[in-house]
């Protein structure tokens, strides 16, 4: 066991500065990161930054963070002999090393690989229109351990990276940057689906299909132009009302 008159006040001096040092650079990098961002994110938008570029930038600023603050408490505990030592024993031990990053720090540790993984492959980027399970939005930042998205309804959703890497994902913004249209129309058993059907063609100029046919009714898929996807709801919202008042005026909705 470590005394505690076996720790001298250099020791304790000496570790607060290591720390103290530790935190001042990473102030100083965050400043500067901070006064670069705004010219990084325009240079993004006038495209002479790409999203790729801008995603890697970020995730490397968190990983070196990250690094500083541990080579400081390293520094800082390596000035107290006893608890280094310690330490050392401790981690030469195959089986306790095991029962931490196995029970104490596995999930950490998954997510940060896997928020690494999402860097260096980049399904999704930084800005782009992703559909997680039942979640669509932007990404506004990918993070060490999680993933930061704004939803149509302003709502920020944090999703965990290991679930993101493992999880299937529909990126909207990669290929062209824009998505087609496509809304469900469910009308009653009894409605005339090939009249419907060349009805909507008619009104919408677009392809219709009857895509499923059950007990409860006849489904009808509906395409529209393509858009880019921060339109895509209100263009769908559009689309469907449109077709729907058109059914209902040629009587093919009940009232």
């Amino acid at each position: 066991m470590l005394a505690a008159d076996e720790i001298t006040t250099d020791d304790w001096v000496n570790a607060g500065l290591a720390i103290a040092g530790a935190l001042l650079v990473v102030f100083l990098l965050d400043r500067l990161f901070k006064r670069r961002g705004k010219q990084l994110a325009e240079a993004v938008a006038r495209g002479e930054l790409s999203q790729e570029v801008d995603t890697r930038l970020r995730m490397l600023r968190r990983i070196l963070y990250a690094l500083i603050i541990a080579i400081g408490v390293a520094n800082a505990i390596s000035y107290f002999t006893g608890i280094s030592q310690l330490l050392g024993s401790l981690l030469a031990s195959g089986a306790i090393a095991a029962a931490i990053l196995g029970f104490a720090a596995r999930q950490t540790l998954a997510n940060f690989i896997a928020g690494i993984m999402l860097t260096v492959t980049q399904p999704i980027r930084v800005g782009d229109w992703v559909f997680f399970e039942d979640q669509y939005g932007v990404v506004e930042d990918i993070r060490l351990n999680y993933t930061f998205m704004r939803t149509l309804g302003d709502q920020q959703v944090v999703i965990p990276n290991e679930r993101l890497a493992t999880g299937i994902i529909r990126n909207d913004t990669l290929g062209d940057g824009v998505v087609g249209i496509d809304v469900a129309l469910w009308l009653p058993p009894t409605t005339d689906a090939a009249r419907a059907v060349a009805t909507l063609q008619e009104e919408t100029g677009r392809s219709v299909s009857v895509a499923e046919v059950t007990d409860v009714g006849v489904r009808l898929a509906v395409g529209g132009d393509p858009c880019p996807p921060p339109e895509r709801a209100p263009r769908e919202a559009e689309l469907r009302l449109r077709c729907l008042t058109r059914l209902r005026a040629e009587g093919l909705l009940p009232e």
